[in-house]
């Protein structure tokens, strides 16, 4: 929102999303624990079982997971322009007791970079953020599995931007677009293992393949 209003040369660096927790072999996120106290109210686990889960949901530092809002809103902000690749996906840590990881800090000195040839060349914001850019976040994001708050957020944004952009613009782009990203809440991985593939770049470039 504040690149778009303010439009001068700018990039957003992700502070980076948690690694899953892992108990029996599955992944692990802040989800898993509200799951948990559900399921031990309806008798489906036991006070020992939601208390391995607990433990063990959040082993370090990042937002959510899964295809919550934060990353949801990472995947639209590399897929629009205003993320370098592999910026939406990686994890911010590497346990609760390491430095930050270390594609974090690649991506810190790579977007220095990229800013400083933004400003050279003159790139602003809405340079980028045109509403082709705006089209391809939300079929990323429907791809995905994004949360709901991407119609929120995506309004905003292009409202700031300055770019003609409507709900029936979302719904009618996004109605089309097949799920292919097996990620939490609905599937039944978390984002550290897309980055691990190569990241949001691969979405894209499936879906360009595939002709969305």
């Amino acid at each position: 929102l504040a690149m778009a209003g303010m439009n001068i040369p700018s990039i957003f660096v992700y502070g980076g999303t948690i690694k899953p927790g892992k108990l029996g072999g599955c992944d692990l996120t802040v989800v898993s624990a509200f799951e948990a106290v559900g399921q031990i109210t309806s008798g489906k686990i036991d006070e020992e079982q939601l208390t391995a889960i607990e433990k063990n949901a959040c082993p370090g530092a990042g937002s959510c997971g899964g295809m919550f809002t934060a990353n949801t809103m990472s995947t639209i902000a590399e897929a629009i322009g205003m993320i370098l690749p592999r910026g939406a996906s990686h994890p911010a840590d590497y346990d609760a007791d390491s430095d930050i990881h270390d594609d974090v800090k690649h991506q810190a000195h790579a977007s220095v970079d990229a800013l400083y040839n933004l400003t050279k060349l003159g790139i602003r914001p809405r340079d980028i953020m045109v509403r082709a850019a705006f089209e391809n976040a939300v079929v990323t994001a429907y791809a995905m599995g994004g949360s709901t708050n991407l119609y929120l957020h995506i309004l905003a944004i292009a409202r700031e931007a300055d770019v003609p952009f409507t709900i029936e613009d979302i719904q009618r782009i996004g109605e089309g677009v097949p799920l292919i990203a097996n990620l939490q809440p609905h599937g039944a991985y978390a984002m550290v293992s897309l980055h691990n593939i190569g990241g949001v770049p691969v979405v894209m470039k499936a879906l360009l393949e595939a002709g969305y």
